[in-house]
């Protein structure tokens, strides 16, 4: 059997411990004084990259995958557009390793955007937006993305983590109070890191234990941010945002609803967790998303109020100090969300396969975690190893799904994550679930 893996918690506190142990080996104990006059020898392995934790941990990952004869799965090189299908070493794949829900990456209008836009503006605005970077293509993209979440305005930034990381950073300090899904994505949490606020997890999708925690902590903190995702992108649930709307008005806070993936495939128009809903744009304060999704590009945006989207601008460091977006990369976006937002049937056609991926899949015993059918369906596999044995069975199939391994999700968390399309067939579906089937 094999031996449980260690907590993150557990290895940090492990190696401090060695840490400090060859500190005072070196006759070294943090200070700037040395009693005994010798020389500080720096150990060789401070200054080496193979020394590093991280990197030693990836190493026993690749000799692992070796001894079990497991292929690295990660970093295939696809020859042309990923969508249902992609080609991989000259072989066509089912692909279910792209976001590219709406089939938009690739469509011809979508591609010709870009080529006008590069034409007009060329291939950068070379400088910041706020000295001379500015450009007619990010405010038409702006507006139109303010316009699909009903608020005042937005901001687009040139990376979706990014996006994140400077919003919350910058918008939050010491004296605040950030409180985030258990499960909320990394860029999140590195922006609640940068700002020095208190931060604290509740659980998954849990706001009755989000009422507990506010009713505790509201009174010792200036300002609350609560940070929620339309649609979790490893697991392929979505919250119940009404109820985390009245939370957030109840105890005078910030709600940010993350919709990475949730833009382009919830709603009835496809215009995310809101239009699901049915609720309101003003009811969330800060709606985050990414353009490399269902919108065909690359980036992220802010979309809020003007005194919101106004600061962000002009003191947010991601955006302020940052180069503006490349025509080329706004243009396909903005076009992208035209395309949704006149041809909804790309959007249910997306939801109908989902369901039937996720009906067919339970229908054999396959266990889907917590999906609810909603692009993003995980199979659960118990362990690393064989989340990376069922991908490469199925690659050998002519099947491209990628497994999620330790430490991206806890070990017994592991699982295969299948990204389902508007381009996907019942067809395929079938000969995915049979082979998944039967590999398991």
């Amino acid at each position: 059997m094999a031996t449980p893996s260690l907590s993150k918690q557990l290895k940090d506190k492990l190696i401090q411990q060695a840490l400090a142990r060859k500190l005072k080996g070196a006759g070294h104990d943090g200070n700037t004084q040395n009693p005994t006059n010798q020389p500080f020898q720096t150990p060789q392995d401070w200054c080496r990259f193979d020394q590093y934790p991280g990197y030693k941990q990836i190493q026993i990952i690749h000799q692992g995958g070796h001894q079990l004869g497991i292929n690295n799965p990660f970093f295939r090189i696809h020859d042309n557009i990923a969508g249902a299908t992609s080609q991989i070493n000259g072989c066509v794949y089912i692909n279910y390793a792209s976001y590219n829900y709406l089939e938009l990456a690739g469509d011809a209008r979508v591609s010709e955007s870009a080529k006008t836009a590069i034409d007009h503006y060329g291939t950068s605005v070379s400088a910041s937006r706020l000295v001379s970077g500015e450009r007619a293509i990010h405010r038409q993209l702006e507006m139109a993305l303010a316009d699909a979440y009903g608020v005042d305005d937005a901001v687009v930034m040139v990376s979706g983590h990014a996006t994140n990381v400077t919003t919350i950073g910058y918008l939050f300090g010491p004296n605040d109070l950030i409180l985030h899904d258990e499960f909320i994505h990394n860029s999140s949490w590195a922006g609640a890191q940068l700002s020095g606020a208190k931060r604290l997890s509740f659980p998954h999708n849990n706001h009755a234990a989000l009422d507990r925690l506010l009713t505790e902590q509201r009174h010792h903190y200036q300002r609350v941010l609560i940070i929620i995702e339309g649609l979790y992108s490893m697991d392929g649930d979505i919250p119940d945002l009404p109820s985390f709307i009245a939370i957030k008005e109840k105890h005078y806070s910030f709600l940010m609803v993350d919709e990475a993936h949730s833009l382009g495939v919830l709603g009835r128009m496809g215009l995310g967790i809101r239009d699901h809903f049915g609720i309101d744009g003003k009811s969330v304060d800060i709606w985050m998303g990414t353009l490399s999704k269902s919108l065909a590009s690359c980036g992220g945006f802010i979309a809020g109020e003007s005194a919101l989207i106004e600061h962000l601008k002009f003191l947010a460091p991601g955006f302020l100090y940052s180069v503006g977006m490349p025509p080329q990369v706004a243009a396909p976006a903005l076009s992208a969300l035209e395309i949704i937002r006149s041809e909804p049937s790309r959007v249910r056609t997306l939801q109908a396969r989902a369901r039937y991926f996720l009906q067919q899949a339970r229908a054999v015993g396959i266990d889907t975690g917590l999906s609810q059918g909603c692009a993003i369906i995980p199979t659960m596999t118990g362990s690393s190893a064989k989340a990376a044995q069922l991908a490469q069975s199925l690659f050998e199939q002519g099947i491209n799904v990628l497994p999620i391994l330790y430490p991206a999700v806890p070990e017994k968390s592991a699982r295969l994550r299948f990204f389902i399309s508007c381009g996907h067939t019942e067809e395929q579906i079938d000969q995915t679930i049979q082979a998944l089937h039967e590999a398991m």
